[in-house]
């Protein structure tokens, strides 16, 4: 039986992608974007099974009618594809605050909304899975990209805690924590911040260390993406690419080393 999912994020990158791929197996899909002419094309090649459907994630009213939307036209929701959001490269230092608050707006509270608006949705179907975009820097960190590390954690944190709170509703959840892929989240999409020259080795040191063999392919994602939607026990952690297991492997045995190097005087700490 085809599958009904709400993506949103689907002008571009991942989310047109997905949504393109999914549409052709025979799935219905409803996408959003803050400019519904950007998914004529998809309406002209597929017709009634898309939905295209105008949304600002950080409207959290919106994303409610949106969502109630979606339910009433097709009378359900099987998948979510949380997708919406953008990069900020930049040192912390140079961020200004109405960066870092459109960050957090986007990629947290966007995501946030939509997911408070599909679980009642999802609760009275008994079923569900909810996958949230979010990304391997989400588990590592690098410079030049502090703000959007930060929501990425954020968002991991949240869906961790999502997924205990809703097993017993029967709505799987996952998280695709993809490493660098070469959509235009590096580049149309992205925002930067103004330079301060204190941190140019530290700016000069990040571009010369991504080569472009570390970016991945974003076509190649989706027979990926197509098997996590249709397992029976999807992950709750997902890498995507050939990047992210080596890093995550190196930083999480440092991260264990220095705890056990300073266990005793942690252990102390506790008092008795």
């Amino acid at each position: 039986m085809s599958k009904i999912i709400l993506i949103t994020g689907a002008s571009r990158g991942f989310g047109k992608l997905w949504a393109t791929a999914l549409l052709k197996r025979g799935d219905k899909v409803a996408a959003t974007a803050r400019n519904i002419d950007d998914l004529n094309d998809l309406v002209a090649e597929f017709g009634t099974a898309v939905l295209p459907v105008q949304l600002n994630v950080n409207d959290r009213s919106a994303v409610f009618e949106a969502v109630e939307k979606v339910n009433n036209h097709f009378g359900r929701i099987d998948v979510l594809i949380n997708n919406a959001g953008f990069g900020l490269f930049g040192a912390i230092e140079e961020t200004t605050e109405e960066q870092a608050r459109a960050q957090m707006e986007t990629n947290f509270f966007g995501l946030l909304w939509v997911t408070q608006a599909i679980l009642p949705v999802m609760r009275a179907q008994g079923n569900g899975h909810i996958i949230q975009v979010s990304s391997f820097l989400g588990l590592v960190s690098l410079p030049i990209l502090g703000i959007y590390n930060a929501s990425k954690y954020a968002v991991n944190g949240l869906t961790e805690t999502l997924a205990a709170e809703v097993k017993g509703f029967g709505i799987k959840v996952s998280l695709i924590e993809p490493n660098g892929f070469s959509t235009d989240w590096s580049g149309a999409s992205a925002f930067q911040t103004e330079p301060n020259e204190a941190y140019a080795p530290v700016r000069d040191a990040f571009f010369k260390g991504a080569t472009p063999d570390s970016w991945g392919n974003p076509e190649t994602t989706t027979p990926a993406v197509l098997k996590l939607i249709d397992s029976e026990n999807p992950p709750l952690h997902f890498l995507l690419g050939k990047v992210a297991y080596p890093v995550l492997k190196e930083v999480y045995a440092a991260r264990l080393a220095e705890f056990e190097d300073w266990k005793d005087v942690a252990v102390a700490a506790h008092g008795h």
